[in-house]
């Protein structure tokens, strides 16, 4: 014979928040950074304008771009904070921020292609190169990313959120599953995007230097296709980790081990279980439970406690073998 599905929370409030420990944290600073570089593309553009610079026109309408990947993170976290409690949203508004960051990854690898594309043409066909006046610009372009990575700077990027009233046992879970479950990718892509733009703004600085020094002419383009290779890297990676977030690809198999292990005791059977990431550090869990014994869903609850990233858990209790 089988129960019926049970309430995950009975007599209990229920919310459907999974938002980041860190979100209106990362919002602030994701804003703070898109009105640094849109100032700095402003004052490219004009100044290029104002003193015939060709590349300082160029670079401002690049930062643009890179402005634009930011305002996308920004705009996913002011609207996961303002709709958080929409019940449109069956399980909250922890993922668009996944789905930002999916969105970046994108954008990212347009970015990687376009750069490889004209370092090949430049380097087929290598084009006059003003060393004076180009240098200077990737030297401040270089300040502009350095600040905008410390604006950004924390943990949360790296996914190491952390929770101080854990117990011990809830720490040591933590260490081992905390650093997918409470990544928050959206500032992940702010992040690589600023990191992005440093790295090619530290290779132009060497090709440049280069073929101001030796005639290198060549070592420009070179440095664009290495600076090419490397975003596409990043950009591969974050697509991989928000793809499989977004198509709800199973979070942890440890994780999911040690669920079974805490149900899997006195003769009970975990039958059917489905881990899903709901948000950073947030996981849902549907769990059916075959037992002889005369338990309800708060005893499972009680046993799934020690695990923190547990935030939404619902529970089928099954008896006398009923679900075999």
């Amino acid at each position: 014979m089988s129960n019926p599905v049970l309430p995950p929370e009975a007599g209990a409030a229920h919310h459907h928040i999974f938002l980041g420990p860190g979100h209106e944290r990362n919002e602030r600073k994701t804003w703070a950074v898109i009105w640094l570089c849109g100032i700095m593309m402003l004052a490219e553009i004009i100044g290029g304008s104002v003193f015939g610079s060709l590349a300082l026109v160029a670079d401002g309408l690049h930062m643009s771009t890179h402005a634009a990947a930011l305002l996308i993170a920004a705009l996913a976290y002011t609207y996961a904070r303002r709709h958080a409690d929409d019940p449109r949203f069956v399980f909250g508004t922890g993922k668009l921020g996944d789905l930002a960051g999916f969105t970046s990854a994108i954008v990212l690898a347009m970015v990687a292609l376009l750069i490889g594309y004209e370092a090949v043409v430049r380097l087929l066909s290598p084009v006059q190169i003003d060393f004076n006046e180009a240098i200077p610009l990737a030297v401040v372009g270089l300040f502009v990313n350095v600040a905008s990575a410390w604006l950004l700077s924390g943990d949360d990027h790296h996914g190491h959120g952390h929770d101080h009233a854990h117990s011990h046992a809830h720490s040591h879970e933590h260490d081992r599953h905390g650093h997918a479950m409470h990544r928050d990718n959206n500032m992940r892509a702010a992040y690589v995007h600023v990191m992005a733009d440093a790295a090619v703004s530290v290779l132009a600085i060497i090709g440049l230097t280069l073929g101001r020094q030796y005639g290198w002419v060549w070592m420009d383009p070179m440095a664009g296709i290495v600076g090419a290779v490397v975003i596409a890297n990043w950009a591969y990676r974050l697509l991989r980790d928000t793809g499989g977030i977004l198509l709800d690809t199973h979070p942890d198999a440890q994780m999911a081990e040690q669920v079974r292990q805490t149900i899997e005791i006195d003769g009970d059977r975990l039958v059917d279980l489905h881990l899903w990431r709901l948000g950073p550090g947030h996981l849902g869990a549907i769990l059916s439970v075959c037992t002889n014994e005369p338990r309800d869903v708060p005893f499972y609850r009680a046993r799934l406690g020690r695990f923190s990233t547990l935030s939404h858990v619902t529970v089928e209790i099954h008896r006398d073998g009923a679900a075999d």
